[in-house]
């Protein structure tokens, strides 16, 4: 097969552009479904790149040895008024546990959290429903993080389960503007507490909506003033000494809950144990399930693009009928005719993908944005979106280009 000139391919592409430029509403019309696709693609890439990366980071300054222990593994919250029988049965999580693996020669840390869903007031502002947790003055250590003013908790507060707070840092500043929260009260959940600290998230922590970490609170206090739901938001962390394994450390920690829950050799663990790994996992099957059904609904939008640049195509092929008739009779060949309309469809849809492109880039980054989410531009999917938009040109180009191809010169001379 004769191999196509570079002047002949610049040429078909002038011939193309200028076809454009006569049917300018046309063409825009044509290549909408196109950007509309590629834009939902592109935009799709940047919120999911963005938010993989930032699990990523997350994990890293959490510590990718720090693992959980809790009381029954779920992806998805169970109700905690109707438990099926094999999570009923299972013991709650207790302190004494935590202490009892903290005391393990592979364990630096070990210390029992709980988690809340709660609004911060004070006086006529609030803040809308966050995360408080119940820690001690190890949160730091194990999330990352920095203290902006104030301080951890004192052994006696953590002890006593005294109600003080150390708050995070932009939460505090929509309810007390500019106002000093240090020494201030607050109200959370309905309860009084006394601001100690000021906290500031890890710089790129994963901070879905609704899902910010709006104080930290003693353990103690929040197990005796607020309801806690002992199945879902009650957790030991655990993190090894430097230079054992979570492996090592897991075994050891189960070791010892089998043994305070005196649990026999053929007995299954009534507890279950979460390391970072499987909470990557757990974050990319998700992402990985939200990106396929996009990339489906994109690609229903760029089969309407491309059905609409066929349709484009043909009423452009029936238009330029004596064009085509006066390029044959001066020596085209129908290979040279093909190529010409084929070359101008995927022009038509490499336009409409460029657009897209930067739409999607755009709209990938005023979201992620929003969600305080950094993201950096997905140059493998760019490249692949602008690849697929010219592959639609040429895969739906082909029959008006055939046509364009076959029509006989004679009669095509004689088209009026």
């Amino acid at each position: 097969m004769r191999r196509i000139s570079f002047d002949q391919f610049s040429e078909n592409v002038a011939i193309a552009i200028d076809a454009l430029r006569v049917s300018k509403l046309r063409s825009a019309l044509t290549i909408l479904g196109v950007v509309i696709g590629v834009a939902t693609v592109m935009t799709m890439a940047t919120i999911v790149k963005g938010i993989r990366d930032q699990i990523l980071t997350t994990i890293s300054l959490a510590g990718p040895t720090t693992f959980y222990v809790v009381k029954f593994l779920s992806t998805t919250p169970v109700n905690p008024d109707q438990l099926p029988a094999h999570i009923r049965i299972r013991p709650d999580l207790r302190a004494e546990e935590a202490r009892r693996i903290q005391q393990l020669p592979q364990i630096a840390y070990a210390g029992i959290w709980s988690q809340l869903q709660a609004r911060v007031n004070y006086g006529s502002s609030r803040t809308r429903a966050a995360l408080i947790y119940g820690a001690d003055d190890h949160y730091q250590e194990v999330i990352g993080g920095e203290l902006l003013e104030g301080r951890w908790f004192t052994k006696n507060e953590l002890k006593s389960g005294a109600p003080v707070a150390v708050l995070q840092e932009r939460h505090a500043r929509q309810i007390f503007g500019r106002e000093n929260p240090l020494e201030k009260t607050v109200q959370i959940g309905g309860r009084p507490v006394q601001v100690i600290g000021l906290y500031q998230d890890p710089a790129n922590i994963f901070s879905p909506p609704g899902q910010e970490v709006a104080a930290i609170l003693p353990f103690e206090y929040t197990w005796h003033a607020y309801n806690i739901d002992k199945t879902n938001a009650l957790f030991i962390v655990v993190k090894p000494k430097p230079g054992i394994t979570v492996a090592d450390a897991e075994d050891a920690a189960t070791v010892a809950l089998r043994e305070m829950r005196r649990l026999r050799p053929g007995d299954q663990n009534n507890f279950d144990l979460l390391s970072q790994d499987q909470i990557l996992k757990v974050f990319m099957s998700i992402t990985d399930i939200f990106f396929l059904v996009m990339i489906v609904l994109a690609s229903v939008a760029l089969m309407v693009g491309g059905i609409g640049v066929m349709a484009i195509m043909m009423v452009s092929v029936t238009a330029r009928t004596r064009e085509i008739g006066i390029r044959k009779a001066l020596g085209a060949t129908r290979r040279d005719i093909m190529l010409q309309f084929l070359i101008e469809a995927a022009t038509l849809t490499g336009i409409g993908g460029l657009l897209g492109v930067v739409l999607g880039l755009a709209a990938g980054r005023g979201v992620t944005s929003l969600m305080n989410v950094q993201a950096d531009a997905p140059l493998l999917q760019t490249l692949i979106a602008v690849a697929v938009s010219v592959g639609i040109g040429l895969t739906f180009g082909v029959v008006p280009a055939r046509r364009a191809a076959r029509l006989d010169p004679i009669e095509a001379l004689r088209y009026e």
